[in-house]
């Protein structure tokens, strides 16, 4: 075990087989505090493997709005409720009703949860 007080960071490997997505997460991964992306030929304390051979059931029971596929979009590129508002032209207050409402019909504990599902479900794809 290291003496020196510094944290090291979690590495980790994405084996994503669809590149674009691999690209994608990769992107939005880069910038977290304590996260180190590697290559397949670094030592990784954690891999995500993510393989969607199958395709994901579109057949869900899982029934969005326009709206709230609109803000379930803008959720899954990280926008804040209040750029969420502004982009649809509505008020913050809406903004939430339509975020609770996506979050019960996903069965999700949050937003992020809520685009995990999502993509899972076929309701949307990343």
């Amino acid at each position: 075990m290291s003496t020196d007080n510094a944290v090291q960071p979690i590495r980790l490997f994405l084996d994503v087989r669809d590149g674009a997505l691999a690209d994608r997460l990769a992107a939005l991964l880069a910038d977290v505090a304590g996260l180190q992306l590697v290559g397949s030929r670094q030592a990784a304390d954690a891999v995500v493997l993510l393989s969607l051979d199958t395709a994901p059931s579109g057949g869900s029971d899982i029934s969005l709005t326009l709206r709230e596929s609109q803000v379930l979009g803008l959720l899954a590129e990280g926008a804040p409720n209040k750029v969420i508002a502004h982009r649809l032209g509505i008020s913050i207050h809406t903004v939430k009703f339509h975020v609770r409402s996506v979050l019960d019909k996903l069965d999700a504990v949050g937003r992020t949860d809520a685009v995990a599902h999502a993509v899972r479900l076929g309701v949307i794809d990343l």
